[in-house]
């Protein structure tokens, strides 16, 4: 292991308490998996979760960055924004946001499987 795998080994670690979280390869980047949702994304090191009408408003007010896929085309943006550090640091804090994003990612694909 080395480099950008220790960062997702480290972030899956925090966590474990969520139970099922696994990771796929995608673009250079990692996507979050708990079951079949997707819920997250890493990128370099830096963490991004899916967000909800509910709770993107905790990343906003923190100053926290939307996930931007294309660094050619910084306009377009994801409903993924970036963890704060101070969550990232407490496993349980991570787990309690990591499981709104479960929900976000849920309520999402709900809404893709009517369409």
């Amino acid at each position: 292991m080395g480099g950008k795998n220790d960062y997702l080994h480290w972030v899956l670690e925090h966590l474990s308490g969520a139970g099922g979280v696994s990771f796929r390869r995608m673009f250079g980047a990692f996507g979050l998996y708990r079951g079949d949702v997707f819920f997250g994304i890493i990128s370099g090191d830096a963490l991004f979760f899916k967000v909800s009408a509910a709770s993107r408003g905790d990343y906003e007010s923190r100053g926290m960055a939307r996930f931007r896929p294309y660094r050619d085309k910084p306009q377009v943006s994801m409903n993924y924004y970036e963890v704060p550090a101070d969550v990232l640091e407490d496993a349980d804090e991570c787990v309690r946001w990591a499981m709104r994003a479960v929900a976000a990612g849920a309520a999402s694909k709900k809404k893709s499987s009517k369409r």
